[in-house]
């Protein structure tokens, strides 16, 4: 970790302000277009302002010069934020660098795409002024616009179910005392996926609670490649270490969706069992595994073309990648149990 910015203050702020609780602002970032659009929100929103600002760059190169105008749109908050490095090894990586930094009673995690809402420090302060003593976190309120003009994509959907997940980190405030109790993010999460989950996991078995605060933030959907659903599938490895790390129903404890992993197993079993069967020169029965393979990816393909827009491209998409995803979801899910096979149950490490 190096620091790219002034030296910061040898005295922390006070653990209260005359306004209410003092915080800080924890923003990972790779750079993208986004962050100067989510540090503009940020200096306009009205209320308390923060006492400290950390952004962590997480790019594996760093280039200074590429955050120079984002942070120029802070105005007089730029002399309360400090960059530092995190050596490009994920979200959870970089929070925890920014964790380190801040000093602050409550530290708030924004991720470099959203934009929070008008009045979101002094919604900030607010529900960290009525956060009791067990309080832990406050989740922000998450809305994601989506076209009026027609039927949102599959990406579009997928973004959207930002707004009823928990625990995420696009804008959650932690207590700073309760993230050190239970040493902070899992940095063996790399990706921006289940890392907030186990962490909300862990600190609610340490004996916190989590609350929803009032403070909204808006997450708009970001462009993506027709190919973003087939990468997404390298979650399922993250899903593999949540079930060693929480057993597995930590689906039911996370209140999360179960997902397709067990549909996807079996169609990647019965297309992989037709292929065998035919090499075996078995007709019959390669007939009857293809039939399954083909009957469970259509009705894959259906459910993610019939709520769309059902444009030509999204429709192609849909069917190309449908194809694609089981056996791309299988590998990752086998091969996260295989890379994770000796990590220990989050109880069996718990101070």
């Amino acid at each position: 970790m190096t620091r790219t910015d002034h030296d910061r203050r040898t005295t922390g702020p006070p653990h209260r302000t005359a306004d209410g609780p003092a915080y800080a602002v924890v923003i990972p970032t790779l750079a993208r277009d986004t962050l100067a659009d989510c540090l503009a929100a940020l200096a306009a929103a009205t209320g308390p302002r923060p006492e400290e600002i950390v952004v962590v760059d997480d790019r594996s190169d760093p280039d200074p010069a590429a955050l120079e105008h984002p942070l120029s749109v802070l105005g007089d908050l730029r002399d309360r934020t400090t960059v530092l490095t995190s050596g490009g090894r994920g979200p959870a990586a970089a929070r925890n660098t920014g964790l380190r930094a801040v000093t602050t009673p409550w530290v708030a995690f924004l991720d470099d795409d959203v934009q929070v809402g008008p009045h979101w420090c002094a919604q900030l302060v607010q529900d960290l002024a009525e956060a009791s003593d067990d309080t832990a976190a406050v989740q922000g309120v998450i809305a994601v616009p989506l076209p009026g003009e027609r039927h949102p994509t599959d990406f579009e959907r997928g973004t959207a179910g930002l707004a009823r997940a928990r625990w995420i980190t696009a804008d959650m405030a932690y207590r700073t005392a309760a993230l050190r109790q239970v040493a902070g993010f899992d940095e063996r999460f790399r990706r921006a996926f289940r890392e907030d989950a186990d962490l909300a996991l862990r600190v609610m078995d340490a004996g916190w609670r989590i609350r929803r605060g009032r403070r909204t933030t808006r997450h708009p959907v970001r462009p993506a490649d027709r190919w973003v659903s087939l990468h997404a599938q390298r979650g399922n490895a993250d899903d593999a270490l949540m079930v060693r790390l929480h057993g597995p129903d930590w689906w039911r404890k996370a209140c999360a969706p179960r997902g397709r992993i067990r549909a996807h197993l079996a169609v990647t079993a019965a297309g992989a069992a037709a292929c065998a069967l035919a090499a075996a020169r078995r007709p019959r029965l390669a007939a009857a595994a293809g039939l399954g393979w083909a009957a469970g990816t259509a009705e894959f393909a259906w459910a993610r073309i019939a709520p769309g827009p059902r444009t030509r491209h999204e429709v192609t998409t849909m069917i190309v990648t449908s194809v694609l995803i089981p056996p791309a979801a299988t590998w990752y899910w086998l091969s996260g149990l295989w890379r994770h096979r000796a990590a220990p149950a989050w109880q069996e490490v718990a101070p």
